[in-house]
């Protein structure tokens, strides 16, 4: 009842009370139990507005980030999602609320596992995992009405470009390691809309085209 009410509250504060107005949203946000998806030590920060550690040097993302990159993706709840950066699982429980299907792919075993073994325990089976490379997305499960990438790419990829069905959206942060632009592009049959969201700052996605790993 503590987490549930504390939920609550992080969804009317953080995440309706900041212009998310998608309902799809809201509702998931409010039945996935974020404090699953950290930290034991740090449950009792779960519903707080800020990012979290979660080991390899990795981080569950801010709630309202979380929020935000769903909105963006416009899901309207057929759609196959493709998420780039597995990492705690809470961006996948929250787009498996809503999508169709949901693709997720991590470089990092061990969080993959933890993060399989949460889908399992809440029930969530329109999750596929997979450990791989996340710069070059899934290609023999493209194409995807949507994708999210939750680390920071230098530039696009044009793997998720090719991976992205006509009409799909792709939201994905750009820049340097130190800060980055939010931005989400639009498949238009072979033409690309791109829009820049909002300042941000992710892990880095690494891969081959992402960030080598000795690099951080």
């Amino acid at each position: 009842m503590r987490y549930a009410i504390a939920r609550k509250k992080m969804v009317e504060r953080q995440i309706r009370g900041r212009g998310i107005t998608d309902q799809k949203v809201l509702k998931a946000m409010l039945e996935v139990p974020r404090h699953l998806f950290v930290e034991p030590a740090l449950e009792s920060q779960a519903y707080s507005d800020s990012p979290l550690p979660i080991g390899y040097r990795q981080t569950i993302s801010q709630p309202y980030m979380v929020g935000y990159m769903t909105a963006a993706l416009e899901l309207q709840g057929d759609e196959k999602v493709l998420e780039v950066g597995t990492g705690s699982g809470y961006q996948a429980a929250i787009l498996a609320r809503i999508a169709r299907k949901v693709y997720t792919v991590e470089r990092i075993p061990e969080l993959a596992r933890r993060a399989r073994r949460l889908f399992d325990q809440l029930g969530l089976n329109n999750i596929n995992l997979k450990v791989c490379d996340g710069s070059l997305g899934w290609a023999s499960e493209a194409p995807f009405d949507a994708i999210v990438v939750t680390a920071a790419s230098p530039d696009i990829p044009e793997e998720y470009l090719q991976q992205l069905a006509d009409g799909g959206r792709l939201v994905i942060p750009v820049g340097g390691q130190e800060g980055q632009l939010l931005k989400r592009v639009t498949r238009r049959g072979d033409h690309f809309e791109t829009e820049n969201l909002l300042g941000c700052r992710f892990v880095p996605l690494i891969g081959e085209r992402g960030w080598a790993d000795d690099e951080n």
